[in-house]
């Protein structure tokens, strides 16, 4: 994370609801001399933990002794120009948010690995209306249970969340605008959409 406390984020639940929308992890592992990496969709438990699932001969679920575990997951992140700034002496950066979850891994039993999928699709399916959702009770009787076999569930028991937001929050407010603006003359409507919320918050 941002070693400049300006840009950390402390908001508990906006992390979880950010990382519940983002919904995608790359999610690291030490485990037996060894660093592991997997990238899969993650939902936040109620206690703040992270589920996931892995194909079966995923590298990170051949772990035997699965230990310390961190899962990053970002999204919006952009080349900010010194000019934009319409400052004296600035130099290029790069702005971004994103989130960190540390702690230990724990392999899940069928029941929960079936209710995170289905927790899953769900959620996503959602996002789709007016689409008709999609759930598993439209599959041929045995596919799913077939398809399972090849999966592992798994729950990241969180010691830590860390947060960084880096939207140019130690720069003045007009030069915080003169980058919305630019960004959105480019076309970069989602990187111009990011500054313009830290703007209002």
């Amino acid at each position: 994370m941002h070693p400049n406390s300006t840009f950390t984020w402390t908001d508990r639940a906006a992390m979880h609801a950010f990382v519940n929308k983002r919904g995608f992890a790359h999610i690291f592992l030490a485990s037996a001399g060894d660093v592991h990496v997997a990238h899969a969709p993650v939902l936040v438990t109620e206690q703040g933990n992270l589920r996931f699932h892995l194909a079966r001969a995923n590298a990170l679920g051949k772990a035997t002794e699965p230990g310390l575990a961190l899962a990053s997951i970002s999204d919006v992140d952009f080349y900010v120009s010194p000019d934009w700034y319409e400052l004296q002496d600035q130099v290029p950066t790069w702005n971004y948010r994103a989130v960190e979850v540390r702690g230990s891994i724990r392999r899940m039993n069928e029941d929960e690995l079936i209710t995170l999928l289905d927790d899953l699709s769900a959620l996503h399916e959602a996002n789709l209306l007016p689409k008709p959702v999609w759930t598993r009770a439209k599959m041929r009787p045995g596919v799913f249970e077939t398809a399972l076999t090849g999966i592992i569930g798994y729950e990241l028991i969180t010691e830590s969340w860390h947060g960084t937001q880096k939207f140019a929050q130690n720069k003045r407010m007009a030069s915080r605008e003169s980058v919305a603006s630019a960004l959105e003359a480019l076309g970069q409507n989602d990187a111009a959409a990011a500054m313009t919320a830290m703007l209002q918050s």
